[in-house]
Parts: C-alpha cells; structure tokens; sequence
C-alpha cells in the first residue's frame, strides 16, 4: 500500500522535531559554544585566521596520507597515477601552509576575493533576469555588496589577509550558532504536534 507523499512528509518532520527535542539541551549547549568561539574569532580575527590556515593545513596533511594509505596496493585502480599524484600535492601544500601561514593567509583571501567577485557578478545578472519580479531589488543589492567587498578587500590587500578570515569564521560560527540556540529552544518548548 502506497503512502501519499504529504504522510510521508509529515511523519519525517514529526520524527526530526521529536529527535531534536529529545536532544534540545545538547543543541542548545552546542549553539552557545558555536556563538562563543564565533565572538572569540572576531575579537581575535589575525588568531583565527592562522588557525584557519593551520587547520586547513593539518586536514590537507591527513587527507593526503588516508589518500596514499588507501591506495597501497592499487597500482591497478583506474587513474591511479591521478590520485597518487592528487595524495602527494594535498599534503605538500599542507605542509607549505604550516611552515608558511602568512602565504596561505594570502592565497586563501585572494580566493575570497575572487569568489566575491564571481558571486556578486552572478547575482547582478540574476537579478536583471528576474527583473520583472518582486524583490529582485534584493538580489541586485546582495550582488552589489559582494562586488564592493571584493574591490575593498583587493584595495587593502595585503593587510586584509590578516584577518579577513578570521572574522568570516567568527560572523559565520555566531550565526550558525544563534540559529542552532534558538532551534533548541523553541523546538523544546514548543507543544507536539499529532499528525492525522
């Protein structure tokens, strides 16, 4: 017998509310930490930047060596030249970014600035293809900010590297953050709901 898709949905959004209700009080402690570490990074941005580069680089390390272990013994895997070679760069560039942060900062900003710019471009011309519908003001404007944010970081470059990352992490672990605290706490008060 064939459950309607709306049961089947319903049942799915009643089992992840009571599963994250059950476990509302660890959420809430994991959102309050997240907005914690986030204020930390902003506060501290030139710190949370080199540990971004230092952690970037650590995983890079250990992605290359898993990469290599799982390929002992492969030689007759399809593209296995690609993958040993793929295995060794990660953890050479792991390596340059822990004996050289300054220059992973570096990179690692002008790769934002680049993805800004890219972003920004790409929702100026969303927008303008959208033009005719309500809001599309909003995209334009999300697009606008993107491209002067990309033009300020390339303008104060090389001292945006030093914290541009930083503050990125915090904005982004205070936001994540808030959002999992307030999940928790309205999902844990909130009544259950019956399905029909």
């Amino acid at each position: 017998m064939a459950i309607p898709v709306d049961a089947a949905a319903a049942a799915l959004r009643e089992a992840m509310r009571e599963t994250v209700k059950r476990y509302s009080l660890w959420y809430l402690i994991q959102g309050v930490l997240l907005v914690v570490a986030g204020v930390l990074a902003i506060i501290s941005p030139v710190i949370a930047s080199v540990a971004v580069v230092f952690l970037l680089g650590w995983i890079l390390i250990i992605s290359g060596v898993l990469q290599g272990i799982g390929l002992i013994g492969a030689s007759n895997v399809p593209h296995f030249w690609l993958q040993l070679i793929s295995a060794v760069l990660a953890i050479l560039i792991g390596v340059l970014l822990l004996r050289s942060p300054d220059s992973g900062l570096l990179v690692m900003t002008m790769l934002l600035i680049v993805y800004f710019m890219v972003e920004g471009i790409a929702k100026v011309i969303f927008a303008l293809t959208i033009r005719p519908f309500p809001n599309w003001g909003w995209v334009l404007a999300s697009g606008l900010v993107g491209i002067v944010l990309s033009f300020v970081l390339w303008a104060n470059m090389p001292l945006t590297a030093d914290w541009v990352l930083g503050l990125m992490l915090g904005l982004l672990l205070v936001t994540e953050g808030a959002a999992l605290t307030y999940l928790a706490w309205n999902v844990h008060k909130a009544p259950a709901v019956s399905g029909s």
